[in-house]
């Protein structure tokens, strides 16, 4: 399934329905699938052991589906992670793409078409249904006019990205590590994870400072 010259493309499959499993694994050819697993936390260790190129997720509810995405985008950033559900929907599209998805998909998709899709994927394309391009367009728009310079001091400005900002807001609410991940649907090793990056660009050492920064409207 991989023309001449074409590099070996590694895909790791998690669902936690069995016959989706099946079918993804016939779809795609044994020379595809590196891996297999039937819940999240599976899926994320797969991702770290396997470091597949794309990870195809089916899991059992959008919570769950959201937690691994943003995990396995972290912990692998080279893994592409595309979302297949049983009934599209635009909340829930819009909450995967932010959660670093690089696709959105009906479980009917076509299996002809899946090696293809992979490929696509890999090779930097977003893969969704074409009804969705346009929000998705919005959703990316935003996300940039989300992102803001701040000046730290003297001339030096740093970029506090999106998802950066979220956690930053409910910090600045005095909420702790387990609520702000409950709140953006991520674990609280990756809340950590942004506020360390968070701590090294403003030039903050501990969490105390940040949230001097914050109260200081320095932020």
């Amino acid at each position: 399934m991989t023309g001449p010259g074409e590099p070996h493309v590694r895909v790791l499959i998690a669902s936690s329905r069995l016959p989706t499993t099946v079918g993804l694994r016939l779809a795609l050819g044994p020379e595809l699938v590196c891996g297999e697993a039937a819940d999240g936390e599976a899926a994320v260790a797969a991702a770290l052991e396997e470091r597949p190129d794309v990870c195809l997720l089916d899991l059992e509810s959008q919570a769950e589906n959201l937690w691994a995405i943003g995990e396995i985008v972290a912990a692998s950033p080279d893994t592409a992670v595309v979302m297949l559900t049983g009934e599209l929907d635009d909340d829930e599209f819009l909450a995967v793409m932010r959660a670093g998805a690089s696709g959105y998909l009906s479980q009917a998709v076509d299996p002809a078409r899946l090696p293809d899709v992979v490929r696509a994927v890999v090779h930097g394309e977003v893969a969704v249904p074409r009804h969705f391009v346009g929000r998705l367009i919005d959703e990316l728009r935003d996300r940039d006019r989300r992102r803001k310079l701040v000046a730290v001091s003297g001339d030096r400005t740093v970029e506090i990205t999106a998802r950066e900002w979220e956690v930053l807001a409910l910090l600045r609410e005095d909420l702790p590590t387990r609520e702000i991940a409950e709140q953006l649907g991520i674990s609280q090793v990756t809340v950590r994870r942004h506020l360390g990056a968070v701590s090294q660009k403003l030039g903050a050492r501990t969490r105390a400072d940040v949230i001097g920064l914050l109260r200081a409207g320095d932020v």
